[in-house]
């Protein structure tokens, strides 16, 4: 593995995120000891890993984490588009081909991402217990940076590697390298499991730290930095796709009921989904009116009043029979309209198109694309553990209560589900499609659960809008990303997947 540690402080000239990036070493010329020689300074190092998450790569649809939600969801069935453009076969890897090809920059593009963030974060836990300032904002850091690392390798193992099989444990399969250290380079790839004993080990390590550490910066930015109500909201994550379901459903409820966050309203559900004071978010991406990139934003991609080319000409659409799985009375069919017209759907010039079942989810908070990104919402604690109940023998009740709790916040007229066993599971995970569309869940849903992506299923999917692919079936080598030429060149010790 690369050295690939980057000093906040030089973000502002590397905006363009260059592949230079990726070969700079992990104190560039200012000494290392200076850097992390206050609490203060290791604070800005953690800040400019948070703005990696929200800053254009080597394309405009690649803003960030969000680029990377956006373009796993368009290699699913839910979200897409009626024409072949951004994260279709051409520009993205909605048509199952490009993610196999080693040279191709949305390959690269996650890669670097989340190395990035591990390479700072590395930097920050390897330095901050020596760094002048008080204890409780050291502890802060340094759960900050143990929670990034841990949350990026789970995003790493989940795209590079084959899926992690609850029922054949130890999962030996070929993971990803994984430096703990600034000073660790060119590793060879751990195994799945291996990773996933890291990132556990890391978030039960946050979660420690979290609890004596200092609060985070206040102001509306505060829900942009790792707490321990996201430390744990991500360890219920990782359980749920390790199909642990006794942990997933536990730190799932220790979310829900250690409070600070609650379900919003119908009207702040329909409000564009942009805001971080939204109360429902856990943890998400602020950005602030003045720091937008209007191409290379997330709500560039995804909104569908954005003053872009891509968003007047390009509508995002819903998978028509999951709409007409949405009852009438929920707040959430309004989300999308089957039939926009002038009425029904105005638009903010005549210059922007309408498409059958288009979105109106993503709304700009401010022009041309500002709006803050969601990663953390407190509804999928409620779902973890409607899903993780169910799975569990005996705690079936608990699992329709949990699905109650959000599906009767979304919809008034929703009464207790009387399904059991497979019927549960599959009216829980329809709310989940329903619930996430649009925020990056459902590829990694698909490989978690060993099911098939089927557009055939899917009757307003525009076959040539995926590059003719419909159908990819459960398992196999094509639920892997392979590994950056990049990575392969600088790393002898690693190998490329099959």
């Amino acid at each position: 593995m690369k050295k690939i540690f980057i000093l906040a402080s030089f973000l502002s000239l590397f905006t363009g995120c260059k592949k230079e990036f990726f070969d700079v070493g992990p104190t560039g010329s200012v000494d290392e000891s200076a850097i992390f020689a206050t609490t203060g300074n290791a604070s800005n190092v953690m800040s400019g890993i948070y703005r990696y998450l929200y800053s254009r790569y080597s394309a405009q649809n690649q803003p960030g984490q969000g680029g990377v939600m956006l373009m796993l969801d368009f290699m699913g069935e839910d979200v897409h588009q009626a024409v072949a453009n951004w994260y279709s076969p051409g520009n993205g890897t909605g048509g199952w081909v490009n993610h196999r090809n080693a040279s191709y920059l949305y390959v690269e593009y996650p890669f670097r991402l989340y190395y990035r963030c591990i390479g700072n974060a590395n930097g920050i836990i390897d330095n901050i217990d020596n760094a002048t300032g008080t204890d409780a904002d050291k502890k802060r850091l340094k759960a900050e940076a143990l929670a990034m690392r841990a949350w990026s390798y789970f995003n790493l193992v989940q795209i590079y590697a084959k899926r992690y099989n609850g029922s054949s444990v130890p999962n030996n399969q070929l993971g990803v390298s994984m430096p703990l250290s600034a000073t660790q380079t060119q590793l060879p790839r751990s195994t799945v499991e291996e990773v996933y004993t890291q990132i556990k080990k890391d978030l039960a390590d946050a979660i420690t730290l979290f609890g004596t550490a200092s609060a985070p910066p206040t102001g509306p930015q505060t829900k942009s930095h790792l707490s321990l109500r996201a430390a744990l909201a991500i360890r219920a994550r990782v359980a749920l796709t390790m199909q642990d379901y006794v942990n997933a459903a536990a730190f799932a409820k220790q979310v829900v009921d250690m409070g600070g966050s609650s379900l919003m309203s119908n009207v702040q559900y329909q409000a564009g989904f942009n805001d971080l004071s939204n109360p429902e978010w856990i943890w998400g991406c602020y950005v602030q009116d003045d720091q937008g990139d209007t191409f290379g934003s997330f709500f560039g991609q995804i909104s569908w009043d954005g003053n872009t080319t891509y968003i007047r000409g390009t509508p995002k659409r819903i998978n028509s029979a999951l709409y007409n799985q949405i009852a009438a009375t929920d707040v959430r069919k309004g989300m999308w309209e089957p039939s926009p017209n002038t009425t029904n759907f105005p638009l903010p010039a005549s210059n922007y198109s309408r498409s059958p079942y288009m979105s109106r989810k993503f709304k700009t908070r401010a022009l041309p694309t500002i709006g803050d990104v969601p990663y953390i919402r407190l509804a999928e604690m409620y779902l973890i553990m409607a899903e993780a109940y169910a799975n569990t023998p005996g705690k079936e009740a608990e699992a329709r209560q949990a699905l109650f709790t959000l599906a009767k916040n979304r919809n008034p007229n929703y009464v207790l589900s009387t399904n059991s066993g497979q019927a549960l599971i599959d009216e829980i995970l329809i709310q989940r499609r329903v619930e996430f569309w649009g925020e990056g869940f459902r590829f990694f849903d698909l490989k978690r659960l060993d099911l098939p992506m089927d557009r055939n299923a899917v009757p307003n999917y525009v076959p040539a809008s995926g590059g003719g692919t419909m159908f990819i079936a459960a398992g196999g080598n094509l639920w892997e990303f392979v590994l950056p030429i990049s990575e392969i060149q600088a790393n002898p010790n690693t190998v490329q997947n099959p």
